[in-house]
């Protein structure tokens, strides 16, 4: 059906800080979006931590509240910037302390506890690396990520480090300390956070930072091979500064609730650094997804401005309209959704239910920040990404019969008429653009073509200048606003003794987006049987976490390419009931079903129990 626009009119509380769009965007230059943040003290560089909290010392907003953590049993943690300051400058002068210096990796795998917050921002202080790890990955995701990224630090919880990491520690020799946060006895071969961080002082100079300076390392989960870590650097806090004013409106003195997970981009770049460099107040809730909690949440918080999955929302418009009506969401101003494409319908619930249309933005990891928005001075079109962001010059670009990007001799073409799907593409230079995948020069270089960065989604755009999401040009899985990389999922499935091979697709779910389901070929001596999906399920989520396959189905005989890699394209089209498409580079691969031809693992295997 075609949906109306929904008026800027209906909706517009305040004056947006985007205003003019046409004019901001003629006149915007990252050199000036740059003068709008603080930098080093003498002009020594430029750093996110400074940006994020040391700024904010002898100002009015040194003695207010930087961070409300909503705990599971409700109890909010409340830490001022000045609290913000002090606690991370002493999370610095500990990783200092262990002689943990800079470019050296610091992981967490923690939830929305304070800990997470001031380890985040205490290693960029110190001029460590940061790297977040989904508190719901399995041990094996979780050995990978740290193998890759050459973890040094490890920040955790004692359950999770039992659970998760204490049976993989062995396979990992880089990782030279396990702090665990908390009170009382530590796990063996871990040591105590609140400890190390009480005996640390409480003052830091941050070094001189250059803004090129690799600060984050993001790991993304790709079609096929493993895990990327896409770099991203200091000057990145330019665009996360700029964007969360310009796509979220956000000026402080707002009370902003990001609910993305913060072992994933969003939640590092709109859950942690943007909103704190603005000065407003960043809630975080430790619990689980509950109609009703959240709710509460928006209520007693006080929130004015908050980000969301689409997801979350389903799952709210499924609870009802007069679920919404039992709550005080009268601070409420704007809301933002990002992760997926957000469905029309509910765009035009928030307008129903909550009183305020939601907002839907495009970007990737490797982008940084918000690349594409629908902005709160401008009307919605339900269903549209919305337009670039000043400083963003997005295009679509001509597909081959690959459906990427048409490449003839290192040139691209654009194309010019609305309407027309296209791969898009953004013109590099923004400020959070990532600087590379670790170690994989090849695969980073592969990312351009022709003066453009291509990022693997098919849009088309319309006379205004908004663009819509098509659909992904490979077949990555987007569940609940996860990316999931079925390669990774295969390869954990072909560990069990009774798997040859998997195939794994993202299956249409109207919750979660997508859910994964995985097709084996069992080996010689295994018949296929309901306990036995059973078991893979269960041995699945042990190692996997919440990535692992909700279906199995049983297949001896999954369509190959001619280089024996299995067509996901044509399990997917056969699940869904498609049309099958070319099948010119289908062929059965030269060894049989049942034989495990060669699995090399991409890095040393983990030893001892992974049970999650």
């Amino acid at each position: 059906m075609a949906w109306e626009p929904i008026r800027k009119t209906r909706h517009q509380a305040v004056q947006p800080n985007l205003a003019d769009y046409e004019g901001e965007c003629r006149e915007f230059s990252w050199q000036a979006a740059r003068r709008s943040l603080d930098g080093l003290p003498g002009g020594q560089g430029l750093n996110i931590a400074h940006e994020a909290v040391d700024r904010h010392m002898g100002t009015p907003r040194s003695d207010q509240a930087a961070l409300r953590c909503v705990g599971k049993d409700d109890k909010v943690t409340e830490l001022t910037y000045r609290d913000l300051y002090v606690a991370t400058n002493r999370f610095a002068n500990v990783l200092r302390e262990l002689g943990v210096g800079k470019g050296e990796r610091v992981f967490t795998l923690l939830g929305r506890v304070p800990d997470l917050y001031v380890t985040v921002l205490g290693a960029l202080k110190n001029l460590s690396v940061l790297s977040p790890l989904f508190s719901a990955f399995g041990p094996e995701p979780i050995r990978e990520r740290l193998y890759l990224g050459d973890g040094r630090v490890l920040v955790t919880t004692p359950e999770f480090y039992v659970r998760k990491i204490a049976a993989i520690r062995e396979s990992l020799p880089g990782l030279k300390h396990v702090l665990v946060t908390g009170v009382g006895p530590t796990p063996e071969g871990t040591l105590p956070l609140a400890e190390l961080t009480a005996a640390a002082r409480g003052e830091f100079d941050i070094p001189p930072t250059d803004p090129e300076d690799m600060a984050l390392l993001h790991f993304t989960s790709g079609t096929t091979g493993r895990p990327k870590g896409a770099v991203h650097v200091h000057e990145a806090v330019v665009a996360h500064h700029l964007t969360a004013a310009y796509a979220l409106d956000l000026r402080s003195p707002d009370v902003f609730w990001c609910t993305a997970d913060p072992g994933w981009v969003t939640g590092m770049s709109y859950g942690v650094i943007a909103p704190l460099s603005l000065g407003l107040v960043l809630v975080a809730d430790a619990g689980e997804f509950d109609s009703r909690r959240w709710y509460r949440v928006l209520q007693e918080q006080g929130v004015t401005v908050w980000y969301t999955s689409p997801t979350a929302l389903r799952m709210l418009m499924r609870a009802g309209d007069a679920l919404a009506g039992g709550y005080d969401l009268s601070r409420l101003r704007f809301i933002a959704s990002v992760g997926e494409p957000l469905n029309p319908e509910v765009a035009v619930w928030g307008l129903r239910a909550l009183g305020l249309p939601v907002h839907d933005n495009w970007w990737q990891t490797e982008t940084g920040a918000i690349m594409i928005s629908n902005y709160a001075a401008m009307d919605i079109k339900p269903g549209s990404m919305g337009r670039p962001l000043p400083g963003i010059d997005a295009v679509l670009l001509e597909r081959g019969e690959d459906g990427r990007a048409l490449v003839t001799d290192g040139h691209v073409r654009v194309i010019e008429e609305a309407g027309v799907d296209g791969e898009l593409a953004l013109r590099p230079g923004w400020p959070s653009m990532f600087r590379g995948y670790l170690g994989e020069q090849e695969r980073y270089i592969k990312a351009f073509a022709g003066g453009w960065y291509l990022s693997g989604d098919i849009a088309r755009n319309d006379k205004d200048g908004y663009f819509w999401f098509v659909a992904r040009a490979d077949d990555v899985i987007k569940s609940a606003g996860h990316l999931i990389g079925p390669f990774e999922v295969e390869s954990v499935l072909m560990e069990h003794p009774a798997v040859a091979e998997a195939g794994v697709i993202g299956k249409p779910d109207p919750v979660a987006g997508e859910l994964v389901k995985a097709f084996v070929t069992l080996n010689s001596g295994f018949e296929p049987a309901e306990k036995l999906r059973l078991e893979l399920i269960a041995f699945g989520r042990r190692r996997l976490g919440a990535v692992a396959p909700k279906e199995i189905a049983f297949d001896q005989n999954l369509p190959h390419t001619r280089s024996g890699k299995v067509m996901r394209r044509l399990l997917k089209a056969r699940e869904l009931g498609f049309p099958e498409g070319d099948l010119s580079t289908l062929e059965r691969p030269a060894r049989k079903p049942g034989d495990q031809g060669d699995r090399r693992p991409s890095c040393p295997p983990a030893t001892g129990s992974t049970d999650d």
